[in-house]
């Protein structure tokens, strides 16, 4: 297994510079398999979320489309893949960024009964609370 970088990914999945694009798509297409996945990890998922929105102007529901492709394909494996999943689950149905619903359940693994906020996006998930 090996692991792939943010710009590896937005390269593939943009294919806004053809000689990156290429190599980024011939990696990934030829290199990982269900036997040898690429590794994302939660920082690299909230990065291509981030960067997909931001730089590329994606909308909200072609995020969500892209990041249940990336958590649903065989060649990649992401870490911990269960917390992403329900982090995207409130995704789709909220409003703040994928990353705060990441956080958000992550501290609730790790036993946070809420986790505090100045953001009052994230504070409408059941994993966060409004500090006022």
């Amino acid at each position: 297994m090996i692991g792939l970088d943010t710009n590896v990914l937005v390269r593939y999945l943009t294919q806004d510079d053809p000689a990156q694009a290429e190599v980024a798509s011939t990696f990934i297409e030829q290199q990982l398999s269900s036997n040898s996945p690429g590794i994302i990890s939660h920082i690299v998922l909230c990065e291509v979320g981030w960067v997909l929105s931001r730089a590329y102007h994606y909308s909200r529901e072609q995020v969500a489309e892209t990041l249940n492709a990336i958590l649903t394909c065989q060649e990649f494996q992401v870490e911990s893949a269960d917390l992403a999943i329900l982090a995207w689950q409130d995704y789709v149905q909220g409003n703040a960024d994928f990353s705060d619903y990441l956080i958000g359940r992550t501290h609730q693994r790790l036993g946070a009964s809420h986790t505090f906020t100045f953001d009052r996006k994230a504070s409408g998930a059941a994993t966060f609370k409004l500090l006022s």
